[in-house]
């Protein structure tokens, strides 16, 4: 059961959630589906650089500078580094889309997810939230605004969504990871911030 919960943990780790969301959009009958596909892998290249790659690659470092105590980043106080410079390549993401042109659908969501990870930051000065579940709970609630502001039919990805977010929330609790409430409010947290930035902004 443990070694599943660490796999679930990987497979929905935060960094990969801007990834999986732009696979959604790109998914969703939304008309960012019509791009080229060379223009489409350019935009997972610089996501996922942005919001993967990059984080990752300064976590020997901080390590190595003893900002951290080891990789699972226990505290709240080991995530404020990592989660402060996630913060700075997210918004690089951001500039770099908007650059191309993409000042819609997609740049908007990594510009909602930019400003919940800052709430997220906020919280994570006095309390371990779950930055998992914030992660998946964000992505669904892209797709839900998505859904709502263009009428399209995302029904069957949100269901997916909710599977991978209860096996998610599942997963950190049976690590010990966190407590129900942490939980619960990286779900709230996630959703409802992306969700309604999106509706506001699209």
């Amino acid at each position: 059961m443990r070694l599943l919960s660490k796999v679930i943990s990987v497979l929905f780790h935060p960094m990969l959630m801007p990834v999986f969301g732009v696979f959604l959009i790109f998914n969703s009958g939304h008309h960012v589906a019509f791009m080229p596909l060379e223009a489409k892998r350019v935009v997972y290249l610089m996501v996922g650089l942005t919001t993967c790659i990059l984080p990752l690659s300064l976590l020997p470092l901080l390590y190595q500078f003893g900002a951290i105590k080891s990789f699972q980043m226990e505290t709240p106080r080991e995530r404020l580094w990592p989660v402060l410079f996630t913060a700075l390549f997210y918004y690089m993401g951001y500039l770099l889309l908007k650059r191309m042109g993409l000042s819609g659908m997609l740049a908007t969501f990594m510009l909602s997810t930019l400003s919940t990870l800052l709430f997220a930051l906020v919280i994570t000065l006095f309390w371990k939230i779950s930055l998992h579940t914030i992660g998946i709970a964000g992505v669904a609630g892209a797709l839900a605004a998505l859904g709502l502001r263009y009428g399209l039919d995302v029904s069957g990805w949100l269901a997916l969504l909710v599977v991978a977010g209860g096996l998610t929330g599942s997963a950190r609790l049976a690590l010990g990871a966190h407590t129900p409430a942490q939980v619960y409010a990286g779900y709230a947290l996630g959703f409802l911030l992306v969700f309604s930035s999106l509706l506001r902004f699209l």
